[in-house]
């Protein structure tokens, strides 16, 4: 299991409308191959940056057949008007799960 943990910064004052769009954006990322679920998480210090966690069975899950698909066309173009800069993507995978 591979998690992508994309950094996300919003345009100040329209978070409540990237959580709906994300929200909407949920059964995309659900109907995907390999997809596993997904978690968003919003920063305390920083309100307009989130962290999208995405679980996939590999990173090629992700990078080639979900970016290629028609819900990621959908979910960018939901989610994309609120970026502020191109989210930060990375893929980790488990090395230690008390």
């Amino acid at each position: 299991m591979i998690t992508e943990i994309a950094q996300i910064d919003i345009h100040p004052g329209q978070e409540e409308e990237f959580e709906e769009a994300v929200a909407q954006a949920l059964p995309f990322f659900l109907a995907a191959d390999g997809c596993h679920g997904l978690d968003l998480h919003r920063s305390v210090e920083n309100p307009s940056r989130y962290r999208l966690m995405v679980r996939w069975d590999t990173v090629e899950h992700h990078t080639v057949t979900f970016r290629s698909s028609a819900g990621f066309a959908r979910w960018r173009a939901l989610a994309g008007p609120h970026f502020a800069a191109p989210p930060q993507v990375e893929h980790v995978y488990s090395v230690l799960a008390p």
